[in-house]
């Protein structure tokens, strides 16, 4: 039987609380993350796994991971979680034992398997830092990581972006020994995905030639000042998280990233079909008598163009071509659905 597409749904930077209290005195990270987990759960087809990209408490006290558990007790996938500079390597280890960690102590990395893809998880958080870094023993389990299994396809998690996204203040936190991860990977083909967190922003590049994304966040965003206009900032844009397609197929296969709105939004409505005209009116705000009205716009338009023309003898035959319909056609695309020339 053939592979199936992998579905995994990245989610980031939760910075949860302990109850009542909001994140930076303004944002309500755990009504954020009970509407990302709603949107989850509400998504079809259902993912192979949610990927929890860093930052999953704010202080970090072990309060925060128990009111983080409850929150996405009601989550109905999978999911696996790694630290980033606002966690505790400790306390993630007692808030959530069953995890497959890699070594006994230390850093929180993970490998999993599902269907043809593997997943790599890698704990770039430094304690007590906001900067990230790939320490020896991670990057030896790596190599060995993407050694074991050189002809299957792997996607690789970790908090920091490998990268630096112009924003300054967060520029001077990314992962600082990104060539060590970039001499790695290079090394072994089979990664077709590097995925971070950390920047509450949607950003994609390439890092050491492979596709690289930063994931946004279901609560805040930080603020994409390019300038250097304005202190370290962050606004409340409309949140999203990534869902990362691995598709089978020819060599290594191919992996697509989906930006996927948090929120409830008018629709779905039909492009074609016999509902599809009322709507256009009632939805768009654009009734049937002011198309008519646009289309009489256009031919007059026409008309004014050839009428000048030939008044100025550009036309050899001295004659003026009634305007066909399936000019209309042209300058409106989606006029082709209607019944011409009846409707006008």
């Amino acid at each position: 039987m053939s592979e199936k597409p992998v579905l995994i749904a990245q989610i980031s930077d939760l910075h949860i609380k302990s109850p009542g209290v909001l994140a930076y005195r303004r944002v309500d990270t755990a009504s954020a993350l009970e509407r990302c987990v709603a949107a989850l759960n509400a998504f079809t087809p259902k993912p192979d796994l949610v990927v929890i990209s860093g930052d999953l408490a704010d202080t970090p006290m072990a309060e925060e991971y128990e009111y983080l558990k409850r929150l996405l007790a009601p989550l109905t996938l999978a999911f696996v979680g790694i630290p980033g500079n606002h966690d505790s390597r400790e306390l993630m280890r007692v808030a959530f034992p069953r995890a497959a960690y890699a070594f006994p102590a230390g850093p929180l990395n993970q490998s999993v398997e599902i269907g043809g893809l593997d997943l790599v998880l890698l704990d770039s958080s430094v304690p007590d830092r906001p900067h990230g870094e790939l320490d020896a023993p991670t990057l030896q389990w790596l190599d060995a990581t993407l050694a074991s299994s050189p002809d299957r396809p792997a996607l690789l998690f970790l908090h920091h972006p490998p990268f630096k996204t112009g924003i300054w203040h967060m520029d001077r936190q990314f992962l600082l020994n990104a060539g060590d991860l970039a001499a790695v990977v290079k090394r072994y083909p089979r990664t077709q995905l590097i995925a971070a967190g950390h920047v509450h922003r949607a950003i994609q590049t390439m890092f050491a030639g492979i596709p690289s994304t930063i994931c946004p966040a279901p609560n805040h965003a930080v603020d994409l000042d390019l300038a250097e206009l304005h202190e370290p900032s962050f606004k409340i844009e409309p949140p999203a998280f990534h869902l990362h397609t691995w598709f089978p197929g020819e060599g290594f296969g191919s992996v697509v990233t989906h930006h996927v709105p948090i929120g409830n939004f008018d629709g779905p409505h039909p492009f074609f079909g016999p509902d599809a005209w009322r709507p256009l009116g009632s939805r768009n705000g654009f009734s049937a008598a002011s198309f008519r009205y646009a289309v009489a716009a256009v031919r007059i338009r026409r008309f004014s163009r050839f009428a000048l023309r030939n008044s100025k003898g550009g036309n050899s035959k001295g004659a003026w071509a009634p305007f066909p319909c399936r000019a209309i056609a042209k300058e409106w695309p989606f006029a082709s659905s209607f019944n011409w020339p009846r409707d006008f």
